[in-house]
C-alpha cells in the first residue's frame, strides 16, 4: 500500500511538500498550471523513469526547481515514496520500504532504498515484482488516457504485458539478453585473444617439439653413451694393462739380450784376433806352390816320357832300317847319345836345382828337352842317323826312374805340407766352428732383439694409438657432460662383461661412435637456446589457451543456459501473456459494454515489427543523467496486440472511426480492465477524465469505486463527480512565485466543495 510521496526542489515545488495517502482513493485538484501533473511526474520520477519526454523534460537540470523572484533555484531535486510492506508485495524482508531518487544539476541520479544506495536495475527489478513500473497502466498523465490506443501494436502488448505483471519477464529476458550478447562478446574477444596467441604457440609448440626431440634424442644420446663409454673404458683399461703387462718383461729382455749380444761379440771378435789365421794362410800359400811346381814337373815328366817313348818307336824303326842303312844306324846311335847326353844333362840339372825351388828346376828340364829336340833335329837335318844301343836307352830309363823319385820326394814333401795344413785347417776350423757358434749365437740374438723390438714398436704404437684413444674419451666424456647432462657419464652401473668387450669387433664400437655423432648433429642443427625458457613460456602460453579454451567451454555453457533460459521465459511469458489477454477481453467486453450500454470490444494479436532497444538493464542501474537516453533499434517481427470494438447500435468497427470521447471511454474500459486483472498497488490517473460527459462521468465513478477495491487510487481531476468519490483531496495551488503549494481536505468538505 502506497503511504506517502515526499517532493522536495522537483519542478515547482521549491518545497519540501508530502502528501500521505490514507485512503483508497485519493484526489489532486487545482486549477491549471498550478503543478497538478507534477505530482504524477514525481511519482514517475521516483519509479526510475529515464525519459525525460515523459516528465516534458530536455535535461535532467530541468526537473529541478529552477527558482523565482522570491524563491531562490534548488542544487537538487528529490523525491520520496514510502510503501506499506507489511504484507511483502515487495520482495524486501521490511515493513515499511522508502525508495528515493535524487537529481542533481551535473544530471548525477542517486538512488536509496530505505536510505542505503542502490542501482536503478535494484528499484526496477524491485518494483516489477510488484507489477509497478515508471510507465505503464497505472500511471497515466495528462492527456494520455487514449495512449494505449494510439500506441504500435508491440507497445501496446508492452503496456498490456505490464499490466499483467509480466514485465518482470521483459526485464529477465532483456538482462538475459544483455548477459547473452555479453557472453557472445566475451566469446569473441577470448577467441580474439586466442587467435592473437594461437601462431606464438604454433610456434612454441614447435620449439617444444624440437625440445621433446632433443631430449629423446639425449635420452637415447645417454643410453649410447653409457654403452660406448663403458666398453670404451673396459677397452682402454684393458689394452693399457695388457701393454703395461707386456712392455715391461720384452724391455727387460732387451736388456738381458744387449748384455748377451755384447758377450758374444767379444767372443767373435777374441776369435778373428787368431795368430793360426796368419799359419793357415802360410801354409794354404806354400802348398799351392808345391801343388803348382809338382803340376809343372809331372807335366815336364808327361812330355819326357812321350818324347822317350817316341825315340824308342823311332830307334826301333832305325833297327830295322840298319841293314840297309848304316848311315842310319849311325844317325841312331849319335840320337841315342844325345839322349843320354841330354840325360846325363837332366840329371846334372837336377843335382845343381835341388836346393833350389821346384818351379826352377822344372824350367831348366823344359830348356834341356828343348835343346835336346832341336839339336836332334838338327843332326837328323845336317848328319845322318846315330845308332843308340839298348844298353843307352836303360840307361835312359833309369835316369827317368830316378826322376820318379824325385817326384816320389815332391809327394811327400806335398804330403807333409797338406799334413801339417789339415792340422791347422782343423785347429783354425775348430776355432772357426767357435766363431761361427758366435756369430749364430749374435745372429739368434739380434733376431729375438729385433723380434722383441717389434713387439716393443707394436706395442709403442699400440700405446700410442691408446693414448689417442685415450684423448678423444676423455674429449668425449666433456661433450657428453655438455650435451646430455652428468647423468650420460656414469656408466658404472651399466652390466657388461670384459670378455665381451674384448672379444667384440672395434668396427662395432666405431659404429656407436657413428650414431652417436649423428645424433650430436641432429642436436646441434636443433639449436641451442634455452629450453627452460621456451618450455616455461610455452607452458604459460598453453595454460593461458587453455584457460581460454575454458573460458570459452564457459562462455559456450553459460551462452547455451541463457539461450535456454530466453527461451524458457519466452514461452512463460507467451503462455501467461495469452492467458491474460484471454482475461483482459472478458473484462474489457464488460467495462466497454457498461460505458457504453452495449457493444463488443475484444483484444487479439498481429505480426508486428518489434524494435529492440540495444540498452541494457545496467546501464539503467549507473545511469549519471536523467535525459531521455539515444536507443539503436533492431528490427525483429514479434506478436503485437491490436484492439477491434464494435459500438452499439452502429455499425462502427475499428479504433479510427470513433470520436474522440468515444475513444476516451475505450481507452478507460482498457485501462480499467487491464487493472482488474492483475491489480497494481495502487493506480494514477491524470484527468483521464477530462472529456467525459456528466452520465459517462457517473459510469466512470463507479468503475473507480469499483477498482479502488484492487488498487489504491490517486487521482488528478477537475471533475466533480470523481472528486466526490475520493475519500481525501489534496489542492495545488501556485502563488506569483511559482511555487506549488499543497492544501489538504478531508472527505466532508470535499462533498461540500463538490455541491
Amino acid at each position: 500500500m502506497l503511504k506517502s510521496l515526499e517532493i522536495s526542489g522537483f519542478k515547482s515545488f521549491a518545497r519540501k511538500e508530502e502528501l500521505e495517502f490514507k485512503t483508497p482513493i485519493s484526489a489532486i485538484v487545482g486549477p491549471n498550471g498550478s503543478g497538478k501533473s507534477n505530482v504524477a511526474e514525481a511519482f514517475r520520477f521516483v519509479l526510475g523513469e529515464q525519459s525525460l519526454k515523459s516528465m516534458r523534460g530536455k535535461r535532467g537540470e530541468d526537473l529541478i526547481f529552477s527558482g523565482s523572484k522570491n524563491e531562490r533555484s534548488s542544487n537538487r531535486a528529490g523525491v520520496k515514496v514510502v510503501f506499506d510492506n507489511s504484507r511483502r508485495f515487495l520482495n524486501i524482508d521490511y515493513d515499511e520500504v522508502t525508495i528515493e531518487r535524487v537529481v542533481h544539476r551535473d544530471s548525477v541520479n542517486q538512488y536509496f532504498i530505505n536510505k542505503s544506495q542502490v542501482r536503478l536495475k535494484d528499484i526496477l527489478e524491485l518494483l516489477a515484482g510488484a507489477n509497478i513500473g515508471a510507465s505503464g497502466h497505472h500511471i497515466i498523465s495528462q492527456g494520455e488516457a487514449d495512449r494505449i490506443l494510439i500506441v504500435n501494436p508491440k507497445e501496446r502488448r508492452g503496456m498490456i504485458e505490464e499490466a499483467l505483471g509480466l514485465r518482470i519477464y521483459q526485464y529477465k529476458i532483456l538482462e538475459s539478453e544483455k548477459k547473452l550478447k555479453k557472453v557472445e562478446e566475451n566469446i569473441k574477444s577470448v577467441a580474439s585473444l586466442r587467435r592473437e596467441i594461437k601462431p606464438h604457440l604454433n610456434f612454441l609448440l614447435k620449439q617444444v617439439k624440437k625440445i621433446e626431440k632433443s631430449l629423446e634424442l639425449k635420452e637415447e644420446l645417454k643410453s649410447l653413451y653409457k654403452e660406448y663409454f663403458k666398453r670404451e673404458d673396459e677397452y682402454l683399461r684393458y689394452q693399457k694393462e695388457y701393454i703395461s703387462k707386456n712392455k715391461k718383461p720384452l724391455t727387460e729382455r732387451i736388456s738381458e739380450l744387449g748384455e748377451l749380444l755384447l758377450g758374444a761379440e767379444e767372443v767373435l771378435n777374441k776369435e778373428n784376433k787368431n795368430e793360426e789365421n796368419k799359419e793357415i794362410s802360410n801354409l794354404e800359400n806354400k802348398l799351392n806352390d808345391i801343388r803348382s811346381r809338382k803340376s809343372d814337373l809331372e807335366r815336364k815328366i808327361g812330355q819326357l816320357e812321350g818324347m822317350i817313348t817316341f825315340e824308342e818307336r823311332r830307334l826301333e824303326r832305325e833297327k830295322q832300317r840298319q841293314d840297309q842303312n848304316e848311315e842310319n844306324e849311325e844317325n841312331r846311335v849319335i840320337k841315342f847319345k844325345e839322349v843320354k847326353k841330354f840325360a846325363d844333362s837332366l840329371k846334372g840339372q837336377l843335382n845343381e836345382d835341388s836346393g833350389s825351388s821346384l818351379s826352377d828346376f822344372i824350367k831348366k828340364i823344359k830348356e834341356i828337352i828343348d835343346n835336346f829336340i832341336s839339336q836332334n833335329l838338327q843332326s837328323e837335318e845336317t848328319s845322318p842317323a846315330r845308332d843308340l844301343d839298348d844298353k843307352e836307352l836303360n840307361k835312359l830309363k833309369e835316369e827317368k826312374k830316378g826322376l820318379d823319385e824325385e817326384m816320389k820326394n815332391f809327394l811327400s814333401e806335398e804330403k807333409i805340407v797338406v799334413a801339417d795344413f789339415e792340422k791347422v785347417k782343423s785347429e783354425i776350423e775348430s776355432e772357426k766352428d767357435t766363431s761361427r757358434k758366435a756369430e749364430v749365437r749374435i745372429f739368434e740374438i739380434k733376431a729375438q732383439k729385433s723380434e722383441i723390438n717389434s713387439k716393443l714398436n707394436s706395442l709403442k704404437n699400440l700405446e700410442d694409438k691408446i693414448d689417442i684413444e685415450d684423448e678423444n674419451y676423455k674429449r668425449e666424456l666433456k661433450e657428453a657432460f655438455v650435451l646430455a647432462g652428468r647423468d650420460s657419464i656414469q656408466f658404472f652401473d651399466f652390466e657388461i662383461s670384459l670378455e665381451e668387450v674384448i672379444n667384440e669387433d672395434r668396427n662395432k664400437q666405431e659404429e656407436r661412435r657413428r650414431i652417436i655423432e649423428r645424433i650430436k648433429i641432429k642436436l646441434e642443427d636443433m639449436g641451442g637456446g634455452s629450453s627452460e625458457e621456451i618450455m616455461k613460456e610455452y607452458k604459460e602460453v598453453q595454460e593461458r589457451d587453455e584457460f581460454l579454451e575454458k573460458e570459452i567451454l564457459d562462455l559456450d555453457k553459460s551462452a547455451t543456459s541463457l539461450n535456454e533460459l530466453i527461451a524458457e521465459l519466452k514461452e512463460k511469458l507467451d503462455l501467461e501473456f495469452k492467458e491474460g489477454i484471454e482475461k483482459i477481453n472478458v473484462q474489457f467486453n464488460s467495462f466497454f459494454a457498461t460505458m457504453f450500454g452495449g457493444g463488443r470490444a475484444e483484444l487479439f494479436s498481429v505480426k508486428a515489427q518489434k524494435r529492440k532497444k540495444a540498452e541494457d538493464i545496467d546501464d539503467f542501474a549507473v545511469a549519471t543523467s536523467a535525459e531521455e537516453y539515444n536507443e539503436e533499434e533492431e528490427q525483429q517481427e514479434q506478436d503485437g496486440i491490436d484492439i477491434n470494438v464494435a459500438l452499439p447500435n452502429k455499425k462502427t468497427k475499428g479504433l479510427q472511426m470513433l470520436s474522440g470521447g468515444e475513444r476516451s471511454l475505450t481507452s478507460i474500459a482498457l485501462i480499467f480492465a487491464m487493472s482488474q486483472i492483475n491489480p497494481p498497488p495502487f493506480i494514477i490517473l491524470d484527468e483521464t477524465d477530462a472529456a467525459l460527459d456528466e452520465a459517462n462521468s457517473r459510469r466512470y465513478g463507479d468503475m473507480i469505486e469499483n477498482l479502488s477495491k484492487y488498487s489504491q487510487l490517486i487521482l488528478i481531476t477537475h471533475n466533480r463527480e470523481t472528486m466526490a468519490r475520493a475519500g481525501l483531496l489534496y489542492g495545488i495551488t501556485m502563488g506569483g512565485d511559482g511555487v506549488s503549494r499543497l492544501l489538504s481536505v478531508e472527505l466532508d468538505e470535499a462533498v461540500k466543495v463538490a455541491k
